[in-house]
């Protein structure tokens, strides 16, 4: 089963919007190139994008290859309102029908680690994803030394289903 085309084009918090990623987007900032970006009124946040974001998005750009347009279980845009600086990203590595399934996964500049925005904006993509009515469970994996993802997911509740030498498995349901 896919997944349905999505229903918004942002989401909005007390202090953040949410906006998905799109390829063109994705490639142009592989190309260090923010011409859409700032047309959409968005700046770059200080330390953005950082090495985990440019590792990331080429895995981006490859989950958008498998929708005609974002459908929201794709990565969005973690912008902080009131300068849009965009901060982060936080998101989904695609939706599984069968199992009614998502992994959630988030990163935050260091410059804005520990102010509560990646919480802000995983509660609320938390909260539209289980609000689809196709979604029962998400699940995140984490490093088992990374002590503070780990304190992160047992604050929004998710149960710790499983770990290997590798990873710390996650899960929460609707």
């Amino acid at each position: 089963m896919k997944a349905p085309k999505l229903p918004i084009d942002r989401l909005i918090t007390e202090r953040l919007v949410l906006i998905p990623l799109t390829t063109k987007i994705c490639k142009d900032i592989l190309k260090d190139d923010f011409s859409n970006l700032l047309a959409l009124g968005l700046k770059k946040g200080k330390g953005w994008p950082d090495a985990d974001v440019m590792e990331t998005l080429p895995r981006i750009i490859d989950n958008l290859s498998k929708v005609e347009e974002p459908t929201g279980f794709e990565s969005w845009m973690i912008i902080k309102n009131d300068t849009l600086e965009i901060i982060g990203d936080a998101g989904f590595k695609g939706y599984n029908g069968e199992e009614k399934r998502i992994d959630i996964g988030y990163g935050i500049t260091r410059e804005e680690r520990r102010k509560g925005f990646a919480e802000e904006a995983v509660t609320e993509l938390i909260r539209w994803a289980f609000s689809t009515g196709v979604v029962s469970e998400i699940t995140a994996r984490c490093l088992p030394d990374n002590a503070n993802s780990i304190n992160f997911l047992q604050k929004l509740s998710f149960t710790k289903i499983k770990q290997d030498t590798e990873m710390m498995y996650w899960s929460l349901r609707k």
